[in-house]
């Protein structure tokens, strides 16, 4: 599903990323570990195709056989949209639109008939428990409920890769620990691989296999 290779990335003279090597399976649940500054969120977000690796000798990252560093800007927004999921910290709805609205915007992007659109955005927010919520904007919503909303979002296009950073990090332990199971429900149910960044030790120790980073490296690929 995603194979990296010598991915390396440098800010100016920082060398933040070492020449990482990865190999991900599909319909696995990878969690990615680390102190502060270990450079796991610039892998994720590299990986996720929202950066680029630094040009190094052998760089290459293959995502669903797909080699995506051969891809012009116009190409990679295309396959980001149709093939990556993302869920973030700050849940990043837009303010101005209801649940159901910040749902769909993924799937219009990708040209998708409204009507079609918003029949699966309400299944998925269903499916979340949120279907009595999908006409509240944010600001009316819970943090997990906001965080349940960025799910239904990053599941709108059916995605191979749901990519996390810190998917917990604003939730209290309750939320959590239902986002937390959630997602594996949503591996087991729809078969989608998950990329998780986090300091949630309960998080990272429910993975399929936990990544520790160290020093712009995986300690333990």
């Amino acid at each position: 599903m995603i194979q990296a290779k010598n991915i390396r990335k440098f800010y100016d003279q920082l060398e933040v990323l070492k020449g990482v090597d990865l190999h991900i399976k599909k319909g696995e649940i990878v969690s990615i570990v680390g102190a502060s500054g270990a450079g796991k969120t610039t892998l994720l977000q590299i990986l996720g195709t929202l950066d680029k690796p630094s040009k190094s000798e052998n760089t290459s990252l293959i995502i669903n056989q797909e080699n995506i560093l051969k891809l012009n800007d116009k190409e990679l927004s295309k396959f980001r949209n149709l093939n990556l999921g993302f869920i973030f910290q700050f849940h990043q709805l837009l303010p101005e639109f209801t649940a159901l609205e910040n749902v769909c915007i993924p799937a219009y992007i990708a040209g998708k008939k409204n009507t079609e659109t918003e029949v699966e955005a309400k299944k998925l927010l269903s499916y979340l428990g949120l279907s009595h919520r999908i006409h509240h904007k944010p600001s009316e919503l819970s943090g997990g409920e906001q965080q349940r909303v960025a799910v239904a979002r990053a599941l709108i296009n059916k995605p191979d890769v749901i990519f996390a950073d810190e998917p917990s990090g604003n939730l209290d332990t309750a939320s959590a620990e239902n986002l937390h199971q959630l997602f594996f429900k949503l591996r087991d149910e729809f078969g989608q691989t998950f990329v998780i960044v986090t300091h949630n030790e309960e998080l990272a120790n429910m993975a399929d296999r936990k990544l520790i980073m160290v020093d712009g490296q995986i300690s333990n690929p």
